[in-house]
């Protein structure tokens, strides 16, 4: 007993023996760590204090007798500590017995849930306290029986709650408490069960329509997953009244096109007209089927987007359903890219400052998709992360229980869908989606957590799929068993409606004319465009297919002024202590900008950062190991090495206007360049880098690059202006450190969409930085795709005198100094681009090398054909054209660059290839053998001999 509290005498009467040293073990790891034991038993020790220490107790102040005689007494513990366990593994277990499958019974109690397991009665339990089994019972539960059963209906109901792989203790006592309190429970108002049962109307009455009038066509019905609309809906109103500007939601095609009719507002006769090939006119990109009235590509109405304005009092926000490819989950890192851009003011210097009330992220999922898409799980893991982290996303699993046409037991090796979740301590809801109040009870849950935790939640919203994968499916062939239930099963709205008419919320008449009136409603809006009924879209007039160049811009910088910020660039507070090693090479840069110096690539870059911010563009560079550089190079973020402290520069720039992150990314690339895209298509005012360790390994984000990046603009209207930038170079270090795979990103080059460039020098480096920076928020704004230098980083040859930043602008084509000097005797020129070219410069000998003259092409796309023409037409007496590359022959640039040499090549003029032969593997995992290689192809660029 506690000496000073008399008061704690009670309660410890009933243990002695054996009993009380369990109890007194417990207690002693309450005093090291009152976290570590069950929430019930910390609680006892929070009330009562320390146990008794006497060996026997007294009772109405006599000694305790015989062993007969307290053998009553001597149980109590036991059935405490059973009673306890039994209501921790309700909590736990609970789930595996919840009533959560629409299409089944709930299967029969689980042993972990059977008092007589855990050798208790029912009479047992009426005489055990309750606040020790269920310390947040509502005041009507009045002793351990009414507790248990309390606990068994509110975590076997319709709703069933994963909460124990949520280790922090507040978060953990805040979930169970709200379901235990039953707050999470509460009753919806009349009004609020009728808005909802009209919902549900007004989904099933849509998807029906379209069932029956545009029969064997694609929509992806929602049907089966219902109440996921009211639930979006619930979500984004709730957000927007706690001040949200934006509520970013990312999903696939199933049930789209419901989301958009319902939660953001897309008119049924724009829906329909998509359908019937029946062009609006007044169409805005954002909002509908962009191919048939923009002349770009387009997209299938299933795969679009759009935003919904909701105006208020003091300020307007906005609901986004992100445009998404059939890559499922891809989308979900770019809505968290949209979410964090929203919510960061980028307006000030040093890191943007971020208010994760601004905007709300919202991802639906599919439940094939959530464990069996690694970019599901790369994204959760961002969740946390400083640079990537926006204040917690709502995941809703909409499970059809089916992927495509495999089983569950085929598709995933966890018990739930949404079990890859757990690894991240994300809190999982499972919710029957044939149970309206319950699904607004989870989405309230999630809500009310969020908002308090900031925090990532979990909804998997149990239904199923009433057709096949697609309309044009018959699911029965390979789930006859499961379709014959789901045939006969009503739908949410019917279960529903039968609810309100049993409560006397609604009569059966009325829900008959709120079915009537919808489905006229419909039929009214479809009415408009059956007029225009046709098979062929109308013609449209196609973008101009020459791909222009970007107009000029001047991006030189006063020289003056660049000396003042290069100063400030290597002046870090007073007692910061830099790194040896690392300060003199910095030092060193300060002598750079001076009469002969040299600038290098890593310090040309550091410099273009500064006068970008500098002029008021903010600046967000993310990648693995981007501060300091995977070459050691950057060192743009300075860590103290006495004490651990860090420091940037660009941080504290007298001249800066804006802000300047930078952020070293998690082992991903699909989701962090997804979520950099996503940033950027946001805030497109902003220059957006993101940087790929080495090159090679950009392939694993190839879906970003091939499905958002290169054809956003085609198929949504959407423009970016991100950077991607590319370590590239074939120096002897093996396939997967050689090649960024320029070829791939060439293929994709069309239409204008993006720039590809391989460059020679640091100033070009700079003027293409701030000439991308400058092009933000234009119509000419487009992505940037960089081969970025290893090996000639710190090469004198690729390095710039500081004139070259102060003046002139970025060149697409430059002429090697070495070369074409005596123009009519040049009889071979030679195209290279990047390291390649580099290397042929170093390679030459002048004197010996009269007859040749090495272009090198900077900017590989759009094509400079004209400024290419302007300089051939220099040269009278050339016969041949030589491209020379680094790659094999069906990779690198040959195959896109052949026909544009031969397209502008004299008629007497040869064009062919000189490089490695066409191999399966981009490069040699023998430095011997490459440097070989690259002797040779050197030496027959430049003497013409093999």
């Amino acid at each position: 007993m506690s000496n000073n509290s008399a008061k704690h005498d009670e309660p410890w009467q009933e243990f002695y023996g054996p009993n009380l040293g369990y109890l007194m073990d417990l207690y002693e790891q309450y005093k090291e760590d009152p976290s570590a034991l069950e929430p019930e038993t910390k609680k006892w020790f929070d009330q009562y204090g320390a146990p008794q220490e006497e060996q026997t107790v007294h009772t109405n102040g006599k000694s305790a007798g015989t062993a007969e005689e307290v053998q009553p007494r001597a149980g109590t513990v036991v059935k405490i500590a059973a009673a306890v366990k039994l209501a921790e593994n309700i909590r736990i277990h609970g789930h595996l017995s919840a009533d959560v499958n629409p299409l089944q019974e709930p299967g029969e109690e689980t042993s972990f849930l059977k008092i007589h397991e855990y050798g208790l009665t029912e009479e047992d339990l009426k005489h055990l306290p309750v606040h020790v089994i269920c310390p947040d019972a509502p005041e009507n539960i009045s002793n351990g029986l009414e507790a248990i059963n309390h606990l068994k209906e509110m975590y076997t109901k319709s709703i069933a709650f994963e909460f124990d792989h949520v280790h922090d203790v507040e978060e953990h006592q805040w979930l169970n408490r709200q379901v235990e309190s039953g707050d999470i429970y509460k009753s919806l108002s009349e009004d609020k069960r009728k808005r909802i049962l009209k919902s549900l109307t007004e989904v099933e009455s849509f998807e029906q329509f379209l069932h029956k009038t545009f029969v064997g066509q694609k929509r992806f019905s929602i049907e089966g997953v219902d109440s996921l609309v009211p639930m979006l809906d619930e979500f984004a109103q709730d957000s927007i009244q706690d001040g949200a500007r934006n509520v970013m939601i990312g999903m696939a095609h199933r049930g789209r096109l419901s989301v958009l009719a319902h939660v953001l507002g897309k008119p049924y006769d724009l829906i329909f007209s998509e359908f019937q090939h029946a062009p609006n006119k007044d169409l805005v990109p954002s909002e509908g089927s962009i191919g048939i009235n923009y002349g770009w590509t387009g997209d299938v109405k299933y795969h679009l987007g759009a935003h919904k304005k909701i105006e208020q009092e003091s300020f307007d926000s906005r609901i986004t359903l992100a445009n998404n490819p059939s890559h499922l989950e891809f989308v979900n890192p770019v809505v968290e890219g949209y979410a964090r851009a929203a919510q960061d003011d980028r307006s000030q210097p040093g890191f943007p400052q971020q208010d994760t009330n601004k905007s709300v992220a919202l991802l639906i999922h599919g439940d094939a998709a959530f464990p069996g898409e690694g970019i599901v799980t790369e994204t959760l893991n961002m969740s946390r992360l400083k640079g990537y982290q926006t204040g917690g996303t709502l995941h809703i699993i909409a499970n059809n229980q089916l992927g495509f046409t495999t089983d569950t037991h085929d598709s995933r090796s966890t018990t739930y869908a949404s079990d890859p979740a757990k690894g991240y301590e994300i809190p999982i809801v499972h919710v029957n989606a044939d149970d309206p109040e319950s699904c607004m009870a989870a989405i309230d849950l999630a809500y009310q957590y969020r908002h308090r935790f900031n925090k990532d939640f979990v909804i998997d919203l149990i239904g199923y799929r009433r057709f096949g994968h697609n309309e044009m499916d018959e699911p029965a062939a390979t789930q006859p068993y499961l379709y014959n239930i789901i045939r006969k099963h009503p739908t949410v709205r019917e279960i529903y409606a039968k609810s309100l008419i049993s409560d006397n919320v609604i009569s059966e008449e009325e829900t008959e004319t709120l079915k009537e009136e919808t489905i006229k409603f419909l039929s009214s809006q479809y009415e408009k465009v059956a007029d225009n009924k046709s098979d062929e879209p109308e013609k449209v007039v196609i973008p101009e297919e020459v791909e222009q160049r970007l107009p000029v811009i001047e991006t030189g910088y006063n020289l003056d002024e660049l000396r003042h910020i290069n100063k400030e660039l290597i002046t870090w507070p007073e007692g910061f202590s830099v790194f040896p090693k690392l300060k003199k090479i910095l030092e060193r840069r300060e002598e750079a900008l001076e009469d002969n110096g040299k600038v290098d690539w890593a310090h040309a870059e550091t410099l273009a950062y500064a006068t970008i911010i500098s002029d008021g563009t903010p600046v967000r560079l993310t990648g693995q190991d981007s501060q300091r550089g995977t070459f050691a190079h950057r060192h743009i973020v300075l860590h103290d090495h006495k004490n651990g402290d860090i420091y940037s520069p660009l941080h504290t720039l007298s001249k800066a206007k804006a802000s300047f992150a930078v952020h070293n990314s998690p082992l991903s690339e699909g989701s962090i360049v997804g979520f950099e895209y996503g940033y950027n298509v946001h805030a497109p005012e902003t220059l957006v880098l993101w940087e790929a360790q080495f090159g090679d390994f950009a392939n694993a984000a190839q879906v970003i690059f091939d499905q958002f990046i290169s054809a956003g603009r085609a198929k949504w209207g959407q423009k970016s202006g991100m950077v991607l930038l590319l370590p590239h170079g074939y120096e002897g270090q093996g396939p997967e450190h050689s090649s960024a795979r320029l070829e791939r990103f060439l293929t994709l080059a069309a239409e204008n969409n993006w720039n590809v460039a391989n460059l020679t020098s640091s100033a070009q480096y700079f003027h293409l930085l701030r000439r991308q920076a400058a092009s933000l928020g234009t119509e000419e704004m487009r992505p940037l795709v960089l081969m970025t230098p290893k090996s000639l980083l710190r090469n004198q040859n690729v390095a710039s005198s500081p004139e070259e930043f102060a003046n002139g602008r970025f060149q697409a084509v430059l002429e090697d100094p070495k070369t074409g000097k005596q123009k009519d005797k040049v009889t071979r020129i030679v195209f290279a681009s990047g390291k390649m070219a580099v290397d042929l410069h170093e390679a030459i000998e002048e004197e010996s090398a009269e007859n040749v003259h090495i272009i090198r092409i900077e900017e590989l796309y759009p094509f400079p054909g004209e400024e290419i023409q302007d300089i051939v037409r220099e040269y009278k007496n050339v016969k041949e054209f030589k491209w020379v590359q680094e790659e094999p022959e069906n990779m690198g640039p040959w195959n896109y660059i052949q026909p544009l040499l031969r397209d502008i090549a004299p008629n007497n003029v040869s064009t062919s290839y000189i490089g490695r032969r066409r191999r399966s593997s981009p490069s040699e995992g023998d430095p011997k053998v490459h440097k070989k290689e690259q002797t040779r192809i050197i030496n027959e660029a430049l003497t013409g001999k093999l």
